[in-house]
């Protein structure tokens, strides 16, 4: 697990690095695209020649929204900040895993059956994260990236939603589902 560690340790600085140099790039390309330097420069031919073809697909999504194709590379940074942030967390969050199930694996007892417990009720609060975070975006809810999130937490919320109205267009719900689910896995370990 120390190896693992110190695998997302020089990720994470690796993905500092790269996130800085990106900003510098993407704040030299909006600066082309917006002429606050000069198209006929040297640096301008450069970055429309080697960086607008990366950037290309971000800038097609952007001006299909409704965007100016200046802000592409903006988004573009935030598309990898973000994609950056994830991957960290997705991978602290396996290493925690896997060291509570080494641990209760270990410990044996009812330990692995909590685990399994705390993971399944793990799963279901984030896919009531994504469904929701999803439902702000313009996302399907048939995509493949979230469609998983709806399968699972589609029949927590549905029976929640025929009792619990809706404040001004606010679906509170979910956050009444995610809280529900801390009570009936603190009830469940308690029985255990």
């Amino acid at each position: 697990m120390d190896g693992f560690a110190a695998a997302i340790s020089l990720l994470r600085s690796v993905l500092f690095v790269l996130v800085a140099v990106l900003g510098v790039v993407c704040i030299i390309d909006w600066a082309v695209r917006t002429r606050r330097i000069s198209p006929f420069n040297g640096v301008a031919r450069f970055f429309r020649g080697s960086i607008d073809p990366f950037i290309a697909p971000v800038e097609r999504r952007v001006v299909r929204a409704g965007g100016l194709p200046s802000s592409a590379p903006f988004w573009t940074f935030i598309a990898f900040l973000i994609g950056g942030i994830l991957l960290i967390t997705l991978l602290d969050f396996l290493r925690a895993q896997a060291i509570s199930a080494a641990l209760a694996f270990s410990a044996g007892g009812a330990e692995p059956l909590t685990l399994v417990i705390r993971a399944v009720f793990s799963v279901l609060r984030i896919a009531i994260i994504v469904a929701v975070i999803a439902s702000w975006l313009p996302i399907s809810q048939y995509s493949a990236w979230v469609r998983w999130a709806y399968r699972l937490s589609n029949p927590l919320l549905a029976p929640l939603r025929q009792f619990i109205p809706s404040l001004g267009g606010i679906d509170i719900t979910p956050l009444i589902a995610y809280f529900l689910l801390g009570i009936i896995e603190s009830a469940l370990f308690h029985v255990l």
